[in-house]
């Protein structure tokens, strides 16, 4: 299996205005490292908005989809994020994960009621695990973080774990980014896996604040090293050794005793 070169895009989205958000997305990107993947925070184009009426799309006609399948394309890599989609009257915060023209969707399971998600968009109902070059990738959106038991790493056949990193996008408020830092470490060392998180950077339309700090974890849960510091836009390029995990696992086959 070969190693797998993730990139997260940290950056400050423009609240509620998609036209100035792909420009963004792209200048960023101009002189962007080769890389497998890609992740770009959550509601890539709007910021964390309750005004779904406005900015939901349908899918057979989202622009959102279509700029995400030109960037996939454009740049060689495997995209994910989320946006709002409706679907048959409903409104979801819709995890996608794009590779070139083969899209995976995800429905963020847990809504986050602080902030009113709830009572705007569905909640999803279904896990979803999707292989890209024979890693296994479990997707995930900001508030699910907080709920283990949606995630639980387990061996499909007595041997093999079900995935092999969890990828979460969010936009996680500045007051309480010491949960998001603790809490992603500790998936990373109950599911012994990789984590690749993106978070955004500013301050949204409601006054929130956040400061990003975008990581990626070892399966023992400490952190790569970041080129980026606390509250910056940029890119961040991490190599997941797949060799590395599977002998951690063998060390400490924790799993198996689920």
């Amino acid at each position: 299996m070969q190693d797998l070169k993730v990139a997260i895009l940290q950056f400050d989205q423009h609240w509620e205005d998609k036209q100035k958000n792909y420009s963004k997305i792209r200048a960023l990107l101009k002189n962007k490292e080769g890389c497998d993947l890609l992740l770009i925070p959550e509601m890539f184009h709007t910021g964390f908005t309750m005004n779904h009426l406005e900015h939901a799309e349908e899918i057979a006609t989202s622009l959102g989809i279509e700029f995400l399948k030109d960037l996939s394309v454009n740049l060689n890599c495997a995209i994910y994020t989320s946006l709002i989609i409706k679907e048959k009257n409903k409104t979801y915060n819709r995890g996608v994960l794009i590779s070139k023209n083969e899209i995976t969707y995800y429905n963020k399971r847990k809504c986050f009621s602080l902030g009113g998600e709830n009572e705007h968009f569905t909640a999803g109902t279904k896990e979803v695990v999707q292989k890209l070059k024979g890693w296994n990738l479990n997707l995930q959106i900001c508030y699910d973080l907080r709920f283990p038991e949606l995630i639980r790493n387990e061996l499909k056949d007595g041997l093999t774990p079900k995935y092999d990193a969890l990828l979460y996008v969010a936009n996680w408020p500045k007051k309480r980014i010491e949960h998001w830092k603790k809490l992603l470490q500790a998936r990373a060392i109950e599911n012994q896996c990789y984590v690749i998180a993106c978070n955004r950077i500013g301050t949204d339309g409601n006054g929130i604040e956040y400061n990003g700090n975008s990581m990626t974890i070892h399966p023992d849960g400490s952190l790569f090293e970041s080129r980026l510091k606390e509250g910056q836009e940029g890119l961040e390029i991490a190599k997941l050794s797949y060799i590395n995990l599977n002998e951690f696992r063998k060390k400490l086959p924790f799993l198996q005793d689920r």
